[in-house]
């Protein structure tokens, strides 16, 4: 761990959350609705970025800091990792996009495809850059493949069992798979393996706590992307990073 790397990730993840509260802000509404562009107490406009509170009642959008600490967290883990490889910004993105497309999932069990969809072109950028660089177009075409094989995995899983997974968590294995293949197999497979790993501990102890019953259905985008994120810091793979 590159403790200086680490705290500038920190700092940058702390920014970023900010950003990006009001990204979760919009977008955490039922699927098929409008994007929020009011506040729901006062009915005024918001700010496009860096929403905190309403300007004119004072309303928090969100629990305070909480984008904020764990955007700040998640990067200073992610950075502190990768120490300035040049795959360090490529997975400072997956990072902070995680922590968004978890919100959103916790909040109103939904991956929007405005946030997915455009992040597959964006990756596959950030990954080309290093892969260019170091001559090593190899862990780039593994990424590339590791994103077709999850998401077809995750497509078999949910035709296999209609309501288990949605069309988001398909979508968004993809660019699990982008990541942790561009790091080697093992870590494809750790990580797919640590998400339904993670889902099912959580249940097992909400199902003891009596906040969910056998028949509740939970948002799996999060352990999707805490697995991975979990495996992208055990793996001591530098390939092409």
């Amino acid at each position: 761990m590159n403790a200086l790397w680490a705290a500038w990730g920190a700092a940058a993840g702390y920014v970023a959350g900010a950003a990006l509260r009001g990204t979760v802000f919009r977008l955490a509404v039922p699927g098929g609705h409008a994007d929020r562009t009011t506040c729901p107490r006062c009915s005024a406009p918001v700010r496009i970025w860096f929403l905190i509170r309403c300007e004119r009642c004072g309303d928090c959008y969100g629990t305070p800091f909480a984008m904020e600490v764990v955007t700040g967290t998640v990067l200073a883990l992610v950075m502190g990792r990768f120490g300035g490889q040049p795959a360090t910004l490529a997975f400072a993105y997956f990072g902070a996009l995680s922590v968004t497309l978890s919100a959103i999932d916790i909040s109103v069990k939904r991956l929007p495809d405005r946030l997915t969809l455009p992040a597959y072109p964006i990756l596959i950028a950030m990954l080309a850059v290093p892969a260019v660089t170091r001559h090593d177009l190899g862990a780039l075409l593994r990424a590339l493949l590791g994103g077709v094989a999850l998401t077809a995995c995750y497509l078999l899983l949910a035709i296999a069992r209609p309501g288990g997974l949605g069309g988001g968590d398909v979508k968004l294995a993809g660019l699990v798979g982008l990541a942790l293949g561009w790091l080697g197999w093992p870590s494809l497979v750790a990580g797919a393996a640590l998400g339904f790993v993670l889902s099912a501990a959580v249940s097992l102890a909400l199902l003891a706590a009596r906040r969910i019953t056998l028949r509740s259905s939970i948002s799996f985008g999060p352990y999707l992307l805490g697995g991975a994120l979990i495996a992208v810091l055990a793996s001591g793979v530098s390939t092409g990073g």
